[in-house]
């Protein structure tokens, strides 16, 4: 009789794994079919959740460009209650849990119209409703304006910041246990946080927003992007959380959650790493200074980055957590440490376990004045 090898075993094994993923990947792409068949079916208004993108002035080697993001959805409940912060109102919508953010139906494949400087454009959604899409497009430097729209929808207003060309330092920050205490690394807490607790209840991480405020005193033109492993779904959460305490304004860079055809859930490190990636293509001129913190996988993303740009790196800046917060993370924290030798005493590399103890460090580096 045959018997099967170590080999064919595994490849069987692998065979069911991608067919299980594959099967999820399937029933999730039709139970959001089915979703929004039921919007179309009452009628529902969409919308578009706008968020602030950001842009290049035209140089001698390059044209100008920006990069225009948004959400479109099917209104339900939940938005009509985040209406006022889609329209610009800060702060003014009833809070709400966590969870409830996750309730809206993505327009997969809808057209968007964009008005941006009286030029109109026509774009469509991906699958997940987002749309993010970079245009060539001549603007002097500063914010400026941008209008999008769904066919029977209304219009919103965000805008774009096109970054001057002279501005050499920028600021890429992450957000889960960076700027807002979610105890990431233990999972269920975590999950309590970010989907059972009230939007109010969220905690500012000590000291990080008088950092953030410090380095856009410093650096008034520099462009502040809010990179997270976090999905779209919570950007008018995220946007209320950081203009009610005191962060800066700033580009998010989210990402979709749920399986795809070849994996239960999307890479967040790939996502953190290829926009790191195109920030340093998109602007060749700038350094970034880098913030995150040591919970998960920061110090080895930015330690890898800093490592391939070093031209494009101007810190990086990670938050030790405490005690408490460190506990379930111990394998990635020492897995990251151990990555961050190779720059630890370096002049990129700042550690500490606050924002004031992480700004008096910047300073002494010359990239804070006060």
């Amino acid at each position: 009789m045959e018997t099967l090898g170590a080999q064919d075993i595994r490849t069987a094994v692998t065979e069911v794994a991608d067919e299980a993923v594959n099967l999820g990947y399937r029933v999730g792409s039709a139970i959001h079919r089915w979703r929004i068949r039921r919007a179309e079916a009452r009628d529902a208004e969409p919308i578009i959740v706008p968020s602030e993108g950001y842009g290049s002035v035209a140089t001698d080697d390059n044209p100008g460009w920006v990069r225009i993001i948004g959400r479109a959805l099917y209104k339900n409940d939940v938005l009509e209650s985040l209406l006022q912060v889609v329209e610009g109102t800060q702060d003014t919508a009833n809070p709400m849990r966590g969870w409830r953010a996750f309730t809206s139906v993505a327009m997969s494949a809808a057209p968007v119209t964009i008005v941006i400087a009286g030029k109109t454009y026509e774009y469509y959604t991906d699958a997940g409703g987002v749309l993010d899409v970079k245009l060539d497009i001549d603007l002097p430097a500063g914010m400026h304006e941008v209008v999008m729209y769904v066919p029977g929808g209304r219009a919103v207003a965000t805008s774009v910041y096109v970054v001057p060309q002279e501005q050499r330092i920028g600021v890429i920050c992450d957000v889960d246990d960076t700027v807002m205490v979610t105890m990431l690394p233990r999972p269920l807490l975590a999950a309590w946080n970010s989907f059972v607790l009230n939007e109010h209840a969220r905690i500012p991480t000590p000291g990080m927003s008088v950092l953030m405020d410090r380095i856009q005193r410093a650096h008034p033109q520099a462009p502040f992007m809010y990179l997270s492993t976090g999905a779209w779904n919570i950007t008018p959460t995220l946007r209320r959380f950081l203009t009610r305490n005191g962060y800066p304004r700033g580009t998010f860079l989210l990402t979709d959650w749920g399986p795809t055809p070849d994996r239960w859930f999307r890479s967040g490190r790939k996502h953190k790493v290829e926009s790191l990636k195109r920030l340093a293509a998109e602007f060749p001129q700038m350094r970034w200074i880098m913030i995150g913190d040591d919970g998960q996988h920061d110090p080895e993303i930015y330690n890898g980055f800093a490592l391939r740009y070093p031209q494009n790196t101007a810190a990086v800046v990670i938050r030790n957590l405490t005690v408490g917060e460190s506990v379930l993370s111990d394998p990635t924290r020492r897995w990251g440490d151990k990555r961050a030798k190779q720059l630890t005493g370096s002049e990129w590399w700042v550690e500490a376990n606050d924002g004031d103890t992480l700004s008096r460090a910047l300073r002494e580096r010359g990239l804070l004045d006060y």
